[in-house]
This record gives C-alpha cells, structure tokens and sequence, in this order.
C-alpha cells in the first residue's frame, strides 16, 4: 500500500524529461559504445582512431599507419591518407572537422554507394567522436592541400575553432588523445595489447606499413607483410611442424564481396581459426566462418569419395575431423556489415554465407586437384582424427554409463560447497592430497569447494581426446565443473563462478599450472575468456617474533622486496624474529592457509584474461608441444626475464 501511494504522488511529466545533447550519453554510459571501461575498452579507443586510417587504406589511399605511445600516457594515431575534410558543413554551419569529432553518426560511411568508402570497419560512424568524449584532451590535425588544420577538444567539447597551424607537404591526419582517468579504472596503455593488434592489422591488409612507436620504453616496431594473411598463418604455425609446406591461399571477389583465405595442416590435435570482416577480428564467428566451415567439409568429403579413399559404405568426415590440427584465417571485406553490438564480434549477414561457401568450395577444390600428394595428407589427418573421436565418443558413453550406476555423479575426490546457485562460488584446484586436506580445513564450506589433484594431469598439448578423457584428474574436473568441453562445452551449466589454481611456489607447482592452463586453453576456453580463471598466490615468507606471547608481531611477505621491508619495521620496533621460506601449501595450518591464500578480504589472485590469443597459441604450442627446439630456443631467449624462479 505504501508504495502505491508513492507511485501515485510521483511527479512526472515533461519537465522530468531529459535530453542529452552532442556526447554526453558516451560520458553517461560509455559501456554502449565501447563494451565497458576496463582495459579492453581503453584499448578499443585505439582501435577506433586506428580504424579510420585503416579505412583510408582499404580505400587505396594510405600505406602507412604511424602510432606513437607517447610518455605522459597519450597516444597518437598519423596517416597518409587524404586528411579528414575541413570545410564548413552547410546543413549544421560547422567545419566538418568539428561535426566528425562531436556527432554521434557523422561520416562518410553512410552513403551507400556514393559513400566515400566501399569497405569500412567502422560501419557505426561513432568511433572517433566516441574516443573525444571519453578523452581528458584529444588534438586532432589534418593536412591538406598544403595546409594543417588543427582543433583542440576537452572531454570532447571543442576549446578551439579549426585554425590552420603551418604548412606542410604530405597530406593525412593524425589525431592525439589521452584517456579520461575519471571514465577508465586505469588509463596505462598496455604496449604487448598494442603490438598485437598493429600486427594482426598489417598481417590482414597486404602491403600496409604499421609503425609503432613506444617512447616510454624507447622502442619502434615495423610491421609489414607483403604475404598478407599466408604470412599470418605461417607466423601462427611457426613453432608446429606442418603437414604440407606451402600454404593454401587464395582470393576471390563475388558480388561485391572480397573473400580472402589462407590454410594450412599441422600434426596438431586443435584447430586455429581466426575470421575478420573489414579488419575487425569475428572472435564470435558468424556466417562467413559458417560457410567457410560448410564448404571445406563438404569438399574433402566429395574428393576423398571420388579418389576412392572413402569408400561406399564409410561415413562421412565431420566438420571436426577436417578441422583437426588445421591452421586458418579467413578475411572478408564487404559493404555494410551487419555486427552484433559496437563491439562486432559476430557477423549475421546471411547473404555471405552463400558467398563464401562457393567460393571456397571451387578454389579448395581446384587446389586438391591440382595437388593430390597433399590432399591425401589432409585427408589422411582426417581420417586419423575420425577414428580416435569415435573411440572416444565410446570412452565418453562408457563413462556415462559407469557413472549412472554410481550413487552420485560428482567426483569422490571434491568436497563441494553447500550453495547451490553458482553465483559467488569458487572451486579451488589444489595441488597434492596433503594441501588438499588442510584447504578442505580451512576453506568456507558455504561458497567455496576443494578439487585436490594427484600428481600432474596429462598435458593436452601431445594427445588425443580419448587419451585425455581417461586421465583421472581431467575426468574429475570435467564432472566437477559440469561444463562439458570442447565443442559440448557450454558455459551456462558452469557449477562454479570462479575456478581457483592454488599450487606451491615452486618449479612443480609451475609445472602443474602451466599444465591446468593448457587443458583449459584448449578445451575450456571461455573460461579464460570471461575471465574466471585464477591463480592463487601464497606468501612466500613468514615473519614472527621469537617470543612467546599472545599478541606477537606475525606477518607474510609475498615478494623479497616485502620481506626487506618487513625486516625493517622489525628492526626498528627493536624486535628480534625469524623468518620461513615457504616451499609448499602443506607446511601452513588450515589458519594460515586461509588468512593468507583463501580469505576473500586477505587473499591475492591473479586474473587471467586472453588478450593476445596469437601469441599465447604460438607460447602454449612452443612449451607444452612436441617440438623441442622451439623450446630451447624460447628458454634462451627469455631466461633473463623469469622474477620468481624456485632456486
């Protein structure tokens, strides 16, 4: 009753009303434009600004993309193209220049075919305007016709009117920004995040230079492939051994749409796969992939059958077993892209499909022709990887059948939590029995579940699927985290919020790490994607007084450079102590180990997350895999590196 009576006093009418002008809905929300406002939305400003000269260079206007990390944390983003137009703008009786860096939708992507370019990635038109309103500052210049024309913003309200600031020779725009620490949580620019992106772009646009300059570090990368994405796959592939040695390239335009793919079959058991639509990286897939999936499937099928490799009564090859250790890039470019949300990561035009499934149909089909030596390689893979999923489809059914007879079907080994609902809830990974048994002790029985492991899991990395699913402590997780894997994995039935790695502090507890990360990379990503993978960091030192009372000074140092300072304020409280060098879990009590590793107000956890995927496909393949040089080589290469090797 009370609450109708407020509802009926409310007052709302038109002065209740507001209407956010120019920019101020990016500053209010700015989760609409760029997905949110952590690290990944930081850098997706870049990418905006980026995109633009990207844009000019699918034009053919610009071959040379300059971006500088400068070292008061702005960054600035110079080509070579036309230069952003100046002109006054009748309709709005403003210089172009202006409407571009403050409107919402202002461009010159949203002319069909009269529009100034053919094939965009920044098809929503928000993207530099967005970058403006989100900066503290953001200098934009342009020169043209001779001229440079400049205009300063503050939080994207313009402090100047365009002027002309010289003169100059070259034409092109550069625009400089500087994020806005009130909207982002931390506006440090991360240079490994950056690399990868300027390299990804120069592997997808062949012959385009990408210059990047890190002047806090006082380093210039310079990436240019004039192989385009074949030298991409090559680079991915690097460090595996490939079943055939040239890559399967080629590009196609049909109706007004490019398709551009490049292949390539290693002895890998996972497959790589990466798809773009106008530069922008599908991470979710969407009808290109989908055609592109269809038509290799069929196509193997069909020769392997008209070789006489797949007889009569075989069944057909799945989508799975054609993927099996495949390496593959498929870029499109096309005019108006239809994305889900600004952050594009799921193409749904449905009319590509089609398009890319008989495209690529005819082209990897004239390539078997033409080379039947390394179409029997591939489809020798194939037929490899059929027989061992089906004799792991049959490990699979054994197992469900074996744990239908069992009394429950969760892992005897877990102790789990007493919530139900997964929210909150955390499953620790903990290495040995013994640690097991004192995290089981000290743990919140509420909200937090122990997994212990025996030993070290199979590494994925060098087997097979039926290999990996009768390995004990991979089937345990699996029936713990009540996910699934693979291609079954579904996320949604996840028993769990957050998955916790909790090992010793020392070489084998690396190992068993680096092993658990591997399994989830490879078979439960989106774990990793979504961020709900940690890792637990145990102290490695405890200080105390040596006297006995009641009320002594007790405290943990997680790092050298801590203890030294807890020595210190020791020394100067004139007390005498003594120091512990953790070497594993099991030597703290069920006490300490939660005060210092496992109470959520105490703890240290490091987040993982998956912003290079290239690089930690290149890193995984490199340390877990088979090959042993490549290993060799990267140990060498990055021994000087390592802050926290057990000695």
């Amino acid at each position: 009753m009370y609450m109708t009576e407020q509802l009926k006093n409310s007052h709302y009418d038109a002065d209740q009303i507001k209407i956010l002008k120019g920019l101020e809905p990016v500053r209010l929300r700015p989760g609409m434009y760029i997905g949110d406002t952590s690290i990944r939305g930081l850098h997706k400003l870049v990418d905006e600004v980026v995109d633009n000269s990207i844009d000019e260079a699918l034009a053919g206007f610009c071959d040379t993309i300059i971006i500088t990390l400068q070292k008061d944390g702005s960054i600035s983003v110079l080509d070579n193209g036309r230069g952003i137009p100046v002109g006054l703008n009748k309709e709005v009786g403003k210089s172009t220049l202006e409407i571009v860096m403050t409107h919402l939708h202002a461009g010159g992507k949203f002319g069909g075919e009269d529009s100034a370019y053919k094939y965009s990635g920044g098809l929503h038109g928000v993207g530099v305007s967005v970058v403006n309103a989100l900066s503290e500052w953001l200098i934009a210049e342009v020169y043209k016709d001779g001229q440079i024309y400049r205009q300063n913003f503050n939080k994207g309200i313009p402090k100047s009117q365009v002027s002309v600031a010289g003169e100059t020779e070259i034409s092109g725009t550069r625009i400089t920004f500087k994020p806005d620490e009130t909207i982002f949580k931390d506006v440090d620019f991360d240079p490994k995040i950056l690399s990868a992106r300027f390299r990804e772009l120069a592997f997808l646009n062949k012959g385009l230079r990408m210059v990047f300059r890190n002047e806090i570090q006082e380093k210039e990368e310079d990436f240019f492939f004039e192989g385009g994405i074949a030298s991409f796959a090559s680079f991915l592939n690097e460090k595996k051994t490939p079943l055939h040695e040239d890559i399967i390239y080629f590009s196609v335009e049909k109706d007004d749409v490019i398709v551009e793919v490049a292949m390539q079959y290693t002895d890998d058991y996972s497959e790589i796969s990466y798809s773009f639509v106008n530069n922008i990286n599908t991470f979710e897939g969407g009808t290109h992939l989908t055609g592109f999936r269809t038509a290799l499937t069929r196509t193997i099928n069909d020769y392997a059958r008209k070789a006489g490799i797949l007889k009569e009564n075989d069944t057909n090859l799945t989508g799975d077993d054609v993927r099996e250790g495949l390496t593959s890039i498929i870029s499109i470019k096309m005019r108006e892209p239809q994305f889900e949300g600004q952050t594009k990561g799921r193409l749904g035009n449905t009319e590509i499909r089609s398009i890319v499934d008989s495209t690529c149909g005819e082209k990897i089909g004239i390539f078997f022709e033409e080379n039947p030596s390394t179409a029997k390689i591939i489809i020798d893979k194939a037929l490899a990887a059929s027989r061992a999923r089906e004799a792991a489809r049959k490990a699979r059914e054994l197992t469900r059948r074996k744990s239908a007879l069992e009394i429950g079907t969760l892992p005897g080994k877990l102790a789990d939590c007493s919530r139900k609902d997964a929210n909150g809830t955390e499953i620790y990974i903990v290495e040995g029995d013994s640690a097991g048994g004192t995290a089981k002790s000290s743990r919140n029985r509420e909200y937090q579940a122990i997994m212990p492991l025996r030993g070290k899991i199979l590494n994925v990395e060098k087997h097979g699927e039926e290999k990996i699913l009768a390995n004990n402590e991979i089937g345990a997780m699996i029936k713990a985290f009540g996910t699934g894997y693979s291609d079954t994995f579904d996320i949604e039935k996840a028993r769990y919020e957050r998955i916790v790695i909790m090992t010793d502090a020392d070489v084998d507890g690396a190992h068993i790490r680096t092993l658990l990360l591997t399994f989830f990379y490879r078979y439960m990503r989106p774990f990793i994607e979504q961020g709900r993978v940690y890792v637990a960091q145990p102290p490695l030192y405890k200080i105390e007084e040596r006297r006995e009372k009641e009320d002594k000074w007790l405290k943990y140092a997680w790092s050298d450079s801590e203890l030294e300072t807890l020595k210190q304020e020791f020394e100067e409280a004139k007390k005498t102590y003594t120091i512990q060098r953790y070497k594993g879990l099991g030597e703290m009590d069920a006490h300490q180990l939660w005060e210092t590793t496992m109470n959520p107000e105490t703890r240290v956890l490091v987040r993982l997350n998956l912003t290079d995927a290239e690089e930690a496909e290149k890193i995984f393949q490199t340390l877990m895999g088979e090959e042993v040089e490549p290993r060799r080589e990267f140990i060498q290469q990055h021994a000087k590196e390592v802050s926290d090797l057990d000695v």
